[in-house]
């Protein structure tokens, strides 16, 4: 493996990269609060002709810290991906395959449905819902609240930003990062061998925090539970008000679509520790005015939902469900990860 940076129109990304730059090309996207070292073992073990390149998004990692336009949604991000695969010659060999983690999984969705002619296939692990993270009420995406109160920055635990910004790389607290990774990014009790735990913790809190970066400014709200998306930031980015992703389906041509996912994911789930919907039904947070007003956000029908309306229109989507496992199959489960990734590349 190795480390560059590479420059483009946009900004100046850095990678991690496996393999020989004459493979066939796959690009991994991470999510929020990460960053491609999360990636760095699924990396060493790619089949030998593939050539491997993971990215750090804007805000994250080592790529230049430029602000992000919460109103594109996941466009700024789309858009660097898109401008580092031109950067780097990769769509030269032809379409190129795309693999999203989490919020990663929604970057690629907007690329393929800005530039589908370009995609060989996308692999969609844990994908955030088409609809963005919180605040919706049905398959549709149809929002709680007229201002998408209980998304975007607002939601975020002000003490686990405080120990990102100040490089906490402890298990001290039930809020630093090495202890919110081991809660919620695995099912516990998993636990990374110690070099790469270590390295996942160094990804974390290589996140940049702030009103552009993690997770964004907050705008308050008449509505339960009192804030609202600001414009800029992460969190704001991953809204509903400014992430629709139900286009997807009817995008020409149609790649293959994997998607993989953990039965006990806690982060996108029906039931995520981190949607205040679920949160405000199961009393974590005060004053939820109930079921009626504010569900928690059926984030896997969502998926569904588009997914059945791409196979629809002629997409092929085949999904894999896996057993004892969290939001990140490919740490959790690697061999298995890496059986399904083979096929999918195939």
């Amino acid at each position: 493996m190795t480390d560059r940076t590479v420059s483009t129109p946009r900004l100046e990304m850095h990678v991690r990269t496996a393999g020989s730059a004459r493979g066939t090309p796959l690009v991994l996207v991470h999510g929020n609060a990460s960053s491609s070292a999360f990636f760095r073992d699924t990396l060493g073990h790619l089949p030998p002709s593939i050539y491997g390149v993971a990215v750090d998004l804007r805000g994250f990692g080592d790529t230049e810290p430029k602000p992000i336009d919460s109103t594109r949604g996941v466009g700024d991000f789309a858009d660097d991906v898109s401008a580092l695969i031109d950067a780097m010659g990769l769509r030269e060999r032809g379409p190129v395959h795309l693999l999203g983690w989490s919020v990663g999984g929604a970057v690629v969705m907007r690329l393929a449905m800005d530039r589908p002619g370009d995609v060989a296939s996308l692999i969609l692990e844990s994908p955030m819902s088409p609809y963005g993270f919180g605040g919706t009420r049905d398959a549709e995406g149809t929002p709680c609240w007229d201002d998408w109160a209980g998304t975007g920055a607002g939601t975020a635990n002000p003490e686990f930003v405080e120990r990102i910004a100040s490089g906490d790389r402890s298990s001290e607290s039930p809020f630093s990062p090495r202890s919110v990774m081991n809660a919620f990014y695995f099912r516990p009790p998993f636990r990374a061998v110690r070099a790469l735990e270590d390295a996942y913790v160094e990804g974390i809190v290589s996140t940049r925090t702030g009103d552009d970066f993690y997770p964004g400014d907050v705008v308050t709200s008449e509505h339960w539970p009192g804030v609202a998306p600001g414009t800029r930031g992460m969190n704001n980015a991953i809204s509903g008000k400014y992430v629709d992703l139900s286009g997807f389906a009817a995008i020409d041509p149609k790649p293959p679509v994997t998607w993989i996912r953990g039965v006990d994911d806690q982060v996108v789930s029906d039931a995520s520790m981190f949607d205040l919907g679920y949160l405000g039904s199961i009393q974590a947070v005060p004053g939820w005015p109930g079921a009626e007003a504010y569900p928690p956000q059926p984030m896997i029908g969502q998926l569904r939902s588009v997914f059945d309306a791409y196979r629809q229109r002629g997409g092929q989507v085949r999904e894999h469900v896996l057993e004892a496992c969290g939001h990140s199959p490919h740490i959790e489960l690697p061999d298995a990860f890496r059986e399904i990734l083979r096929e999918a590349l195939a």
